[in-house]
């Protein structure tokens, strides 16, 4: 097996795309894949990942799990995190 990751290698919208439900689902063609684990923590990680996490968020507050001063303070750390990513600066500290 070469070095190389496949094309769609970390690409949210295509590993990990959002359902016709309003959830994220990978889609069958990746279950096979051997890099499966290693490009959805990608995908994840990545500035797209700031927006599942947004998604997450929005459905707990929707739902009555999270108040809505929970929901202001984790999307303004988000949003922190993703201006930090944006500049290049480490968002996970």
């Amino acid at each position: 097996m070469s070095n190389e990751n496949p094309y769609c290698f970390g690409k949210l919208d295509i590993v990990f795309p959002m359902g016709e439900d309003g959830l994220r689902h990978s889609p069958e063609s990746c279950f096979v894949c051997f890099y499966k684990t290693q490009c959805l923590k990608a995908a994840i990680k990545d500035t797209d990942g700031v927006k599942v996490e947004e998604e997450r968020v929005d459905r707990a507050y929707s739902s009555g799990m999270m108040s809505f001063f929970e929901r202001w303070s984790r999307k303004k750390d988000l949003h922190r995190k993703t201006m930090e990513q944006r500049k290049g600066g480490n968002a996970d500290a």
